[in-house]
């Protein structure tokens, strides 16, 4: 029992440095591919080639002056940054990083927790961020963090009900809901439920940009018509927060998209580690480069489009795979 105690706290050490360190650096890999994509050099004097960029902001941020405005309702104006960081770092309890292995004489699982009902967890977890940007919105005080915070919450409701269908098909060839399943079903390429279920990756990829609020789905923040949206009033580590969760988060759907459609850590010649991380950092790539390509949707456009194109798209996807897995 002890064993099993230091082996999970130690998974969920490793875990939760991992993905800090991760927020850190994809905030520096999306200023350079920002950089390459659009003519320009991105960070380069902090360290060599710009590397230790994230630090000078953590230390930049950490000394700044922590502003609370008046009208703000403090303690839910606290508690908001936390709770929209922590739902996608729960995520990962969840997520297989990396195949079985042997240490020091103990077996070692590569998963803090396999629970046979991972997936739903995933998507349970991860749909309460939004609830962290609306009671920023809230709690600021202010009307333009309002606007924001509620924009948030519509935008959820609208690309929730297909995010969640999107993923429908593969449970249903798949017939299971524990993540580490889903990985071993997948032990060659061609077994990648990508080939399986093309439409559910091409749908669970753009809701999950819309979950975590990225461009070109970013309208909480939405700068040119809101200041800076839900997180206007805030300042310093508070402000920092907001964007650790939010790289946090797509770190996560990264990994979840890579464990059910890309045969998770899966791999030849390579670690299986490096392998999930191989695949995470493309999803990260992609996210990064759709923000250089595309325009803000208009907010009309963005709900529509939930609504008239995707929902219908994966109630369609979910009843042909149903039929065809009955069949």
């Amino acid at each position: 029992m002890l064993d099993f105690i230091i082996i999970s706290s130690a998974k969920v050490l490793v875990v939760v440095v991992a993905v800090l360190t991760g927020c850190a650096y994809a905030t520096y890999m999306e200023r350079k591919v920002l950089g390459h994509l659009q003519n320009r050099i991105g960070p380069s004097y902090a360290g060599p080639y710009g590397l230790l960029q994230p630090i000078a902001d953590a230390v930049k941020l950490i000394f700044k002056e922590d502003i609370v405005p008046s009208s703000a309702e403090r303690f839910t104006y606290a508690l908001a940054p936390i709770v929209s960081f922590v739902p996608a770092l729960l995520s990962f309890a969840v997520v297989p990083f990396a195949a079985d292995f042997e240490l020091f004489g103990h077996q070692i699982t590569g998963v803090i927790s396999d629970l046979n009902i991972g997936i739903l967890w995933i998507f349970a977890v991860t749909s309460l961020g939004v609830y962290g940007i609306v009671l920023a919105g809230w709690s600021s005080g202010s009307k333009y963090s309002l606007m924001g915070g509620i924009r948030s919450s519509a935008q959820m409701i609208s690309y929730e009900i297909a995010y969640g269908l999107s993923i429908i098909g593969v449970i249903l060839i798949a017939n299971t809901l524990s993540m580490r399943e889903l990985v071993a079903q997948q032990h060659s390429i061609l077994d990648w439920y990508v080939f399986r279920q093309p439409l559910g990756f091409i749908l669970y990829f753009i809701c999950a940009i819309a979950e975590t609020n990225r461009a070109p789905f970013d309208l909480p923040e939405a700068e040119s018509e809101l200041v800076a949206g839900y997180h206007t009033e805030y300042s310093s580590m508070r402000f920092s927060t907001f964007f650790i969760g939010e790289y946090a988060a797509m770190i996560s759907v990264a990994a979840v998209g890579t464990t059910i459609f890309f045969g998770g850590w899966q791999g030849p010649f390579l670690p299986p580690v490096v392998w999930f991380l191989i695949k995470v950092f493309v999803f990260m790539f992609v996210y990064i480069w759709l923000r250089a390509t595309f325009p803000r949707f208009r907010y009309d456009q963005l709900m529509a489009f939930g609504w008239k194109v995707l929902f219908p798209l994966a109630l369609l996807n979910t009843m042909v795979t149903a039929a065809f897995v009955m069949l």
